[in-house]
C-alpha cells in the first residue's frame, strides 16, 4: 500500500511543529533536532519537516511503498516517463535506510519513491546539530539553531536529462 509523501523545509521547527500538529490534531511520530515526521493514516501520508539551512517550502513529493515489489512497479513506471532516475540502495536519509528512486518533474520538482527498511541515528551521513544523545522534547528539540549543511533529503542540483533539477546525491 502507498503512502503520499511531502517533504518541506521550514525556517522554524517550533513554530512548524506547532502548526502541523494543529493542523493535524496529532504530535508528530518523530521528531529531531532538526526533523519532524507525521504518519497519518487519515489521509494516508508521510509528511516531513526539516530545518536544515535549505530555502523554505516544498523541498520533494514521493511515494513511500511497503514493498520491493511496489517500488519496482514505480520505477517501472517512471522508466515509462522519459525522465533520468536516480537510484539508490541502502541510504541513510532523514533518520532511515532506504531504497529509493529519484526523478525530476519537468517542472524541476523533486518525486522520490521509497520503500523505508529501518531507522538510523543520523540525517544523513552527518552529524545532528547537537551532541549525540536523547532529546528531551519537541519543543527543546526544535529549539537548536538549523545545521547548514548538504543533506540527503534536500535534493541538490545535478544534471537530469537537459534540465538542471534538484535530487539526492
Amino acid at each position: 500500500m502507498k503512502r503520499f509523501h511531502v517533504h518541506v523545509a521550514v525556517e522554524s521547527l517550533t513554530e512548524s511543529i506547532r502548526f502541523y500538529a494543529a493542523l493535524f490534531g496529532s504530535a508528530p511520530s518523530v521528531v529531531k533536532e532538526d526533523y519532524a515526521k507525521w504518519m497519518l493514516d487519515e489521509p494516508r501520508i508521510n509528511f516531513a519537516i526539516s530545518a536544515r539551512g535549505q530555502s523554505p517550502g516544498v523541498n520533494h513529493l514521493g511515494f513511500q511503498v511497503e514493498s520491493d515489489e511496489e517500488l519496482e512497479e514505480i520505477h517501472g513506471r517512471l522508466l515509462t516517463a522519459d525522465s533520468a532516475i536516480k537510484a539508490e540502495q541502502g541510504v541513510d536519509c532523514c533518520y532511515a535506510k532506504s531504497d529509493k528512486y529519484w526523478v525530476t518533474d519537468p517542472q524541476g520538482v523533486a518525486w522520490e519513491s521509497f520503500r523505508s527498511l529501518g531507522s538510523v541515528p543520523l540525517f544523513g551521513g552527518s552529524v545532528p546539530p547537537a551532541a549525540a544523545g536523547s532529546i528531551a522534547s519537541p519543543v527543546q528539540s526544535a529549539a537548536a539553531a538549523p545545521v547548514q549543511t548538504t543533506s540527503c533529503c534536500a535534493p541538490q542540483a545535478v544534471a537530469i536529462g537537459s534540465k538542471k533539477s534538484r535530487c539526492c546525491g
